[in-house]
């Protein structure tokens, strides 16, 4: 028995012995050069001798307890966003293990890497901010280390844009896995989910409704599990997007992050991009011009969040596509709303639409207006995708038939007009309809600072007939396009009931919230935009059904007005990300990334 388990154990030393490595690692400068081209030789440093390259990086990995023959394994990275900072990435290391199980089983090396990782609540300004750099941190990880395939591991809002802009521009093969949304929880006889419950037990407690012993309660039953937020927000409109691209599993974007098919989600993630690797499916060959008119549909029939907007279009940036907004208004007027999930409804929440059939009960309910002939990571086309689903079982009260639909055209719609001549985003599924055709008096707030200091004033002056204003809240501005979109109705009013009136901003609005909201106003007030020109009582149109958006000034007095602003610019920073951030981002329209990421 001795003997047999040394001959076992010298058998293993011998796999992982420098001599063999420097053996099998050193041969031909065009042996070396093939091996180079893919697995963990590709990308080597350039220190003048290619064989010297690959002995310094076999060493190093030897360091790690890799053997020579784990080393000739197609290699696939998993981008790792796990943070101590994310609460919605807590169960992160749980699917890493699966990841890497998936891996090795398919034959892959599976080598982890973090990246920078991004929370809504715990980000200032914002997580937007910050959207871009993750990007940039994604996009270079992947290309500069030595992968043939990456598996990326995001949930919370801006983790899976960021993830799937920096994959497109690094061009190797990519797979997303969702994280997964919250499980709901319970406060006294309600049921509940962050984060559209949150804000409307914020507004009661502003509106005195809940004591503060009450809204503390309300606190600590909200968000009750792992997982990004547990209604159709920003987190599951882009786990949704990246599905209706083909760039995750089918059936995986609308898992619960606690669910064991979120872990068998994983490890099948795992085993496809091994698969991957050999099909060389990049990226470029799934977003596309038809895959970004798909996703567009998905996000109108979900009635999904604004931010849905800005993201799909800077992921399509990436690849050479344009998300048109005039083209996204055509989608629009023909694609009908399905999906009963909150904030769209009073009911159902993330959980209810996965048990329902998740994203592709929606994609088979829409098959008629998608491109079928679009290819997915399974490096099967979505026509195929939707034949071998037929017949799958669909829960009718969460979603609907396109034949009696929630409603009959998409949840968003762009406007354009003199006060948003690139255009501006509204959701009127989550609105109040009696608002959508209006002329209102303008009440304006500068910043968000002015806002915070008068929008609860007794003395402010405003109705509930009027609009609310916020300027200097975009992209560009010192503000960095936080969601402050959702502004709050002055105190006053709301002692009077009144539960929606309407907004208006160059700022977004988280997926979560609800309201008569315009966001995303372009050009922004920093830069000069007719936003940034009202002022308090001038005339403002609304018409959500000719999609227009119109500032009732002359042009004369506009002109003086702009003299004047011209005036009293902000002034730029003088160095760091804050400084390339404004000099760089790019406008709503364009996704807000920087003009130097895009494809040109």
């Amino acid at each position: 028995m001795a003997k047999k388990t040394t001959g076992k154990s010298g058998d293993a030393s011998k796999k992982g012995t420098a001599g063999e490595g420097a053996g099998k690692g050193a041969g031909s400068p065009k042996d070396n050069a093939q091996r180079a081209e893919r697995g963990f030789l590709r990308g080597l440093q350039n220190y003048g001798d290619a064989d010297f390259s690959v002995y310094m990086r076999r060493a190093f990995a030897k360091s790690m307890g890799f053997s020579a023959d784990e080393l000739k394994r197609p290699v696939v990275g998993i981008a790792n966003t796990y943070s101590q900072f994310n609460p919605c990435h807590r169960h992160f290391p749980e699917l890493v293990e699966a990841v890497k199980r998936g891996i090795n089983s398919a034959g892959g090396l599976a080598l982890e890497f973090p990246t920078i990782s991004l929370h809504e609540s715990t980000l200032a300004p914002n997580s937007m901010k910050f959207r871009n750099l993750m990007a940039m941190d994604t996009e270079e990880m992947i290309r500069g280390q030595p992968m043939d395939a990456v598996v990326m591991l995001g949930a919370c809002d801006k983790t899976v844009p960021a993830q799937l802009m920096g994959a497109a521009s690094a061009g190797k093969p990519a797979i997303q896995l969702i994280g997964g949304p919250q499980m709901t929880g319970r406060y006294r006889e309600h049921r509940v989910g962050a984060c559209t419950d949150c804000r409307k037990f914020w507004v009661e407690f502003r509106a005195g409704r809940m004591q503060p012993a009450e809204i503390e309660e309300a606190e600590g039953r909200l968000v009750t599990t792992s997982g990004s937020c547990a209604v159709m927000g920003t987190a599951s409109t882009m786990a949704a997007i990246a599905e209706s691209l083909g760039m995750t599993l089918p059936g995986t974007a609308a898992i619960p992050a606690v669910h064991a098919d979120r872990i068998r989600a994983a490890e099948a993630s795992g085993a496809a991009a091994v698969r991957l690797i050999k099909l060389d499916i990049t990226p470029d060959k799934i977003i596309t011009q038809k895959s970004v008119d798909n996703a567009t549909r998905v996000l109108l029939a979900l009635g999904g969040s604004t931010n849905g907007v800005i993201h799909l279009a800077a992921i399509a940036g990436r690849c050479g596509v344009k998300l048109d907004l005039h083209r996204f208004n055509e989608l629009s007027d023909t694609t009908p709303v399905l999906a009963a999930v909150k904030p769209v409804g009073n009911e159902f929440y993330m959980e209810d639409f996965y048990a329902a059939g998740g994203i592709g009960a929606i994609l088979r309910e829409l098959k008629p207006l998608l491109h079928l002939d679009c290819m997915t990571v399974t490096g099967e086309t979505l026509g195929q995708r939707l034949a071998a689903e037929e017949g799958a079982y669909v829960d009718r009260r969460v979603i609907k038939p396109a034949s009696d639909p929630i409603e009959p055209q998409g949840g968003l719609v762009a406007l354009f007009g003199s006060l948003a001549p690139d255009g501006a985003i509204i959701k009127r599924s989550a609105a109040d309809p009696k608002l959508f055709e209006r002329t209102a008096r303008a009440v304006v707030f500068s910043s968000l600072q002015d806002m915070a200091a008068r929008v609860d004033a007794p003395d402010l002056d405003v109705t509930e007939d009027d609009i609310l204003i916020l300027q200097n809240v975009g992209p560009a501005s010192p503000a960095g396009m936080p969601e402050a979109g959702f502004l709050p109705i002055p105190k006053k009013l709301l002692a009077k009931g009144v539960k929606d009136m309407l907004r208006l901003s160059d700022a977004r609005m988280s997926g979560t919230a609800y309201g008569t909201i315009v966001l995303h106003v372009a050009p922004e007030a920093a830069v000069g935009g007719p936003l940034g020109l009202v002022r308090n009582g001038d005339k403002i149109k609304l018409s959500v059904k000719n999609k227009t958006l119109d500032l009732l000034v002359d042009a004369a007095e506009l002109a003086n007005r702009r003299t004047e602003w011209a005036k009293t610019k902000a002034i730029m920073p003088e160095r760091g990300y804050d400084k390339l951030f404004r000099e760089t981002v790019m406008q709503a329209p364009d996704g807000c990334d920087f003009n130097f990421l895009r494809k040109m």
